[in-house]
């Protein structure tokens, strides 16, 4: 069995590991390129927000200190490595997936709500499923190890629960 690839949690870069265990290497994002993708996406935004004291800070697609991007660096830094995001319908379940589309279906990212510190911190969580030498794996930061889903059935069961306690899922296709 091959070694699976698998980034920790640090700070609030779940979008930097999540992106780098899809790829399955350390090297397929940097903080620094997320970071000039989050830059690009404000300058390139003809609404742009005007500057504040605390605009060095807190940017409109990502914090400078602890990550923490938002849905647009994902889709921008997946579309740069010649892949398409699709908003996954969540009326419809995870049962419409086609889980066994292994040309088209690259993986599974959801964003999903947290509560951390007694329900006082309330954010969102990037993590990632991918299927791997033909087995599905829950590849998020938060954990110690990459957990592996039995079937099929399992990871829909996950993907369905995410979805009913607020998660988005996006399907990440080779373009």
């Amino acid at each position: 069995m091959a070694k699976i690839y698998h980034e920790r949690q640090r700070l609030q870069f779940c979008l930097l590991h999540s992106l780098n265990n899809l790829f399955q290497d350390k090297d397929a994002f940097t903080r620094e390129s997320l970071n000039s993708i989050a830059e690009k996406l404000v300058t390139d935004d003809p609404n742009k927000e005007t500057w504040t004291p605390l605009s060095f800070l807190l940017k409109p697609h990502h914090n400078t200190l602890t990550g923490n991007y938002d849905v647009n660096v994902m889709i921008k830094a997946l579309e740069g490595k010649g892949k398409s995001v699709v908003w996954h319908d969540k009326r419809s379940g995870a049962s419409l997936i086609d889980l066994d589309d292994a040309d088209t279906l690259m993986g599974i990212v959801l964003n999903v709500p947290v509560k951390r510190y007694g329900g006082l911190w309330r954010s969102r969580h990037w993590v990632v499923v991918r299927k791997i030498n033909g087995v599905w794996y829950n590849l998020d930061s938060d954990l110690v190890v990459p957990q592996l889903f039995r079937d099929d059935d399992e990871v829909r069961g996950f993907l369905d629960q995410n979805l009913s306690l607020g998660g988005e899922v996006l399907l990440v296709n080779n373009a």
